[in-house]
């Protein structure tokens, strides 16, 4: 519980820096024991609704084509994080993206298709289409508010469906390292 009151803090210090200009966030946006056991579920989903709340928070300032192409690659990544995507998977994921607040400042049709980019071309060649996602995911490190909601976008879509596996927190700690972030700020 200490932690979720530290991540509580840290979305109120986020918030008040985007309502207060362009403040930079250095703080850990951890999402608790999402990669790991599944003993708290409640916490969990806690922890997501808080990331949810830092990204809610910068919406006005993530609107660029940076952000919106790598997260994008982040979802169809962790859609795809278990080397395949089934079409429910991706119905799922794709309804997620669409009803994503932060995301919905880009034309859905923008998402589907770069979402559908990424996914056809992991399913086709899982190594070939990761290092294309990991290239257009490293685009966004040059704003490292961007490149910290990627990274948050990807844990919130990964929580979602209330169980976060391995193999999603591996993606997204690889993700971290192509934006030059330490994956233990994210708790990962």
């Amino acid at each position: 519980m200490a932690l979720f009151d530290r991540l509580k803090d840290q979305a109120k210090n986020l918030q008040q820096q985007a309502q207060g200009g362009r403040g930079t966030t250095t703080g850990g946006h951890g999402h608790g024991g999402a990669s790991g056991g599944g003993s708290r579920g409640g916490s969990r989903a806690q922890l997501v609704g808080v990331l949810k709340t830092q990204l809610g928070s910068l919406k006005t300032e993530l609107k660029s084509g940076a952000y919106r192409d790598a997260s994008m690659a982040m979802c169809a990544l962790v859609a795809a994080a278990d080397g395949h995507v089934d079409p429910a998977e991706q119905q799922q994921m794709e309804s997620l993206i669409l009803s994503n607040d932060v995301l919905q400042n880009f034309p859905p049709e923008q998402l589907r298709t770069r979402f559908h980019k990424h996914v056809s071309q992991l399913t086709r060649d899982f190594q070939q289409g990761k290092a294309e996602a990991m290239q257009e995911i490293a685009k966004a490190a040059k704003k490292p508010t961007e490149a910290r909601a990627v990274i948050q976008t990807g844990i919130v879509i990964a929580g979602a469906d209330g169980h976060f596996s391995q193999a999603e927190a591996t993606v997204l700690r690889e993700a971290c390292a192509a934006l030059g972030l330490s994956p233990a700020e994210f708790q990962l």
